[in-house]
């Protein structure tokens, strides 16, 4: 449906894996061997915490219904800022129109959140997450996307405090309301979300055929791995990356994420536990 990548580590210019990468996000949009979709042409987003503004708990949103690879203002934002966490998507629409509020990462304060993958389904049991979704945050829904309801549910089920468990309570609510519907395999997909400071990345689908997942090895062994390879020198020690397919084609440089998992990426490095929302 999708593709995506997340960020954390040293602050740099998001060009250097949105744009610069072997395989970017920008031509994954292109040409996604790894995708239920070869082409994400559907709009896409770009989310920051910026390196030098007042407020680096806030995160910047830019998103457009323009192909990636077709947008000279994406090449402009990511080469111009510096950050030390980034989100960044490209979409390719599955039933909810090609629309600026569609396209992901959704904000919420300083929460920022995106889902490769689908709701099964989503029309049949609409009305029933919407309902479940907190009063307060009903209003700042925007677009109709089945990953945005997914976004406020997790918010409602206290995203703040807990969002391994939030996020658990989301799907639980999701499957619970598809079963109900008579839908087999209700969730579909990985699910990226950050506070500015650590970030939660899901592996999960109610098949348990998962969309794919990747995060880099630490930098410090890719170094002793590939002495020779001079890019790794835009990267401090503590650069980590989880990615829907591997930004090139070293070996061991990027390393997938088991099927119904969490993994963490946050200052100690990355890290992975069992996530079975039931």
């Amino acid at each position: 449906m999708c593709r995506w990548l997340a960020y954390t580590g040293e602050a740099l210019q998001p060009s250097t894996l949105i744009l610069d990468a072997q395989h970017s996000v920008v031509a994954m949009s292109l040409n996604s061997p790894l995708g239920a979709e070869t082409v994400n042409g559907d709009g896409f987003g770009f989310g920051w915490y910026p390196a030098d503004a007042a407020d680096s708990a806030h995160p910047a949103v830019f998103r457009s219904i323009e192909p990636a690879w077709n947008d000279q203002n994406l090449r402009e934002v990511s080469s111009a800022v510096r950050s030390p966490l980034f989100f960044t998507h490209v979409r390719a629409a599955a039933g909810p129109p090609i629309q600026q509020t569609n396209c992901h990462p959704f904000r919420h304060e300083r929460w920022l959140f995106m889902h490769n993958g689908f709701i099964a389904g989503f029309s049949q049991i609409k009305r029933d997450l919407l309902l479940a979704v907190d009063p307060s945050l009903f209003p700042l829904l925007q677009g109709t996307t089945d990953s945005e309801v997914l976004f406020h549910l997790a918010l409602t089920y206290a995203l703040e405090d807990d969002p391994i468990a939030a996020v658990g309570a989301a799907i639980r609510r999701v499957e619970e309301a598809g079963h109900a519907a008579g839908v087999q395999f209700p969730m579909q997909g990985t699910v990226a979300v950050t506070n500015g400071e650590i970030v939660w990345a899901f592996r999960y689908s109610s098949q348990g055929r998962s969309r794919t997942l990747f995060h880099s090895a630490d930098v410090p062994t890719l170094r002793t791995m590939y002495p020779d390879v001079e890019r790794l020198s835009a990267f401090g020690d503590h650069a980590q990356v989880i990615v829907s397919e591997p930004l090139n084609d070293l070996p061991g440089v990027f390393l997938e994420v088991p099927e119904s998992a969490v993994a963490v990426l946050d200052s100690t490095g990355y890290h992975h536990a069992d996530f079975l929302p039931a």
